[in-house]
């Protein structure tokens, strides 16, 4: 995985979950979040976030965070 393939991945999701952040919680942005990602993102895509997140994912929002235990 490279460095700016990883990069496009996290800020489309902090996007998503920024652009989502009128939910009355970070737990309901992440539902809707997981579920976005669930339908949506190819299967590598999901493997490369998934991947970040447990090596690192320091740069991930909180609500980003929540969705990929979700996941």
């Amino acid at each position: 995985m490279s460095t700016s393939q990883i990069q496009h991945l996290i800020s489309m999701i902090n996007q998503i979950s920024s652009n989502n952040n009128y939910k009355k919680s970070d737990e309901e942005t992440a539902s809707f979040v997981a579920n976005h990602i669930r339908n949506f993102w190819a299967r590598s895509m999901k493997e490369q976030i998934l991947r970040y997140a447990t090596e690192d994912g320091s740069e991930l929002s909180n609500a980003s965070r929540i969705a990929l235990t979700q996941l």
